[in-house]
């Protein structure tokens, strides 16, 4: 069970890695070393909001592979694994398997992960108590 986590976190690790990495080539003019997909380079552009996504992809995805702040990670890419998902039903169908993969390698974690996230799913906290 542990070398399936810890698996699952190092590909999630190395797809945000290297999506991150691949998202500053394109932000710098250079050629991407993967297939991005033209929907998303529009939907994305090419200023503050491709190098802040991009940013957070390369960060969290060093984070996953060394395996530090593995939950708080989880949670910081929840949201935007949602769009990416979202994104590739209803706007460009091209990477929806890798979509569905990303979705459901950051479902089974955050579920292994689940004790990290009890004190946050309390309706009120402890110290109100």
């Amino acid at each position: 069970m542990r070398m399936g986590m810890r698996l699952a976190e190092i590909v999630l690790g190395i797809i945000f890695l290297g999506a991150g990495l691949n998202g500053y080539l394109v932000l710098f003019g250079f050629e991407p070393l993967a297939p991005t997909s033209p929907a998303a380079m529009e939907f994305l552009g090419s200023g503050y909001f491709l190098a802040l996504e991009k940013g957070v992809e390369i960060v969290a995805g060093i984070f996953l592979l060394i395996r530090r702040y593995v939950p708080l990670m989880l949670l910081i890419l929840a949201g935007i694994i949602v769009n990416i998902l979202a994104f590739h039903i209803f706007v460009d169908a091209d990477l929806l398997l890798l979509a569905i993969l990303i979705t459901v390698l950051e479902g089974v974690l955050l579920w292994h992960y689940r004790e990290s996230y009890r004190g946050l799913l309390e309706s009120r906290p402890k110290h109100f108590r």
